[in-house]
């Protein structure tokens, strides 16, 4: 097989990184499919189940919690402790988020205000169960929904294997759907057989799961609307090249459409990590799908770091590592990213598989705006006011009555200038 060659390109050739999650016609489709469960129901939902493969006619496609614990007991103990320590970290480190935001009260004029947390009541948890079944995908989601304090947790999964029935069990859940796509993810947003509508739908998932979550969006909350995974690699001359070439592949064996990018400081390490891809993609056994993925990616010589780091804020990637000489004071000049990661140890591999921090990230730039899957996407952060009538200072029912006036909005004048001492209906 001809040796990988990267596409090099200028620094002036970048564009932002805007990559639409969903085609018209995948959107389309699955317009049809999420109509159809909305309106059928279960009937709907085994219907494309057994058109795409995923179930045989007959087969149960509600696995319910006990089976899930059942399964739990049931696989080999090597597998049944590397989920446990991998779900005791998340959990941890999602733990930790929950105690970094707080409630509060304070005082103002005629009272106080403050806010609350409430979880919501139930959360559908969407893992992949495609080309690679994400065990790991079912706990970030699951348990960090459970840490939020969501009520009732369903995870939906095509085809799951034990060991992601498992982790669905340590997580947690009600119970799994064994149904994927744009279907599955309707059925947990409308509610179907023993499923109540979900208040938010999250997780990773393929193009249908995608234009599922965005036509269901505004009926349920979502996370995000991710794509394929990037990794953008920012280093300098004493970066080794092997570990490079190792974390980009290890992004690129997730899809064809995965994005692999080096930017260096230094064009003689592009030589360098190039070669270093060649030689580990020789026995790979995800090598097809990664060289697909390595020649859609590319590789940029900036002339300096301030160059290089603006070239990274520009395609603000889902996962950037910073493989410099100071990886920490480097990373002081970037400000657009999903996730971070800092020296050559920090692979984001570890992040895939639980050192704490979420792996469902955001995606096509959309660092720019939003984090990634946190316990924030399952809680409700609500205000509260309480004023006392007796001490409400009339200069703050005057400056309300007065804007709602410039604003046209006479009821709201007189609702507040009712709240003069005097002006209620005496009782």
């Amino acid at each position: 097989m001809r040796d990988f060659r990267w596409r090099r390109i200028a620094p002036d050739e970048i564009q932002i990184l805007s990559r639409v999650p969903v085609d018209r016609a995948t959107l389309e489709s699955a317009a049809e499919i999420v109509e159809d469960v909305a309106e059928e129901g279960e009937t709907a939902v085994l219907r494309y189940a057994e058109r795409f493969g995923e179930l045989e006619p007959g087969a149960s496609w509600v696995l319910p919690g006990d089976e899930l614990h059942r399964t739990l007991k049931g696989i080999d103990s090597s597998q049944r402790y590397l989920l446990e320590r991998t779900a005791d970290r998340i959990e941890r480190f999602a733990v930790a988020q929950l105690d970094s935001i707080n409630e509060f009260s304070m005082p103002v004029s005629g009272g106080r205000v403050g806010q609350e947390l409430a979880p919501v009541e139930q959360a559908g948890c969407y893992a992949p169960g495609g080309r690679y079944p994400l065990p790991s995908s079912v706990l970030m989601t699951a348990l960090t929904a459970r840490v939020a304090g969501v009520h009732r947790v369903w995870v939906a999964s095509p085809r799951p294997q034990p060991i992601q029935m498992a982790a669905a069990a340590i997580s947690g859940a009600e119970g799994l759907l064994a149904v994927g796509g744009a279907h599955a993810i309707a059925a947990l947003a409308f509610g179907v057989g023993p499923v109540a509508p979900c208040d938010v739908v999250v997780g990773p998932g393929n193009r249908w799961v995608t234009a599922a979550k965005q036509l269901v969006a505004g009926q349920v909350g979502i996370d995000m609307l991710a794509g394929p995974s990037e990794l953008v690699v920012l280093a300098d001359a004493s970066a080794d090249p092997n570990l490079i070439a190792a974390d980009l592949l290890a992004q690129a064996e997730h899809d064809p459409d995965a994005l692999p990018v080096l930017i260096s400081v230094d064009a003689r390490l592009i030589d360098r990590v190039e070669s270093a891809l060649n030689a580990q993609l020789e026995d790979l056994v995800t090598a097809e799908v990664s060289r697909a993925a390595l020649q859609g990616g590319f590789a940029i010589a900036a002339a300096s770091l301030e160059e290089a780091t603006a070239l990274c804020d520009r395609l603000a990637p889902e996962h950037l590592q910073v493989m410099t000489e100071d990886p920490e004071r480097d990373a002081r000049l970037l400000n657009h990213y999903g996730a971070l990661f800092l020296g050559s140890s920090s692979a984001e591999v570890f992040a895939d598989y639980g050192i704490g921090p979420n792996h469902t990230l955001p995606t096509g730039g959309s660092a720019r705006y939003r984090g990634g899957l946190s316990i924030l996407d399952f809680l409700r952060v609500r205000t509260w006011m309480a004023l006392d009538g007796e001490v409400l200072q009339p200069a703050l029912i005057e400056d309300c009555a007065e804007l709602a006036r410039h604003e046209g909005l006479e009821a709201h004048a007189r609702s507040a200038e009712l709240r003069r001492t005097g002006r209620r209906e005496e009782r």
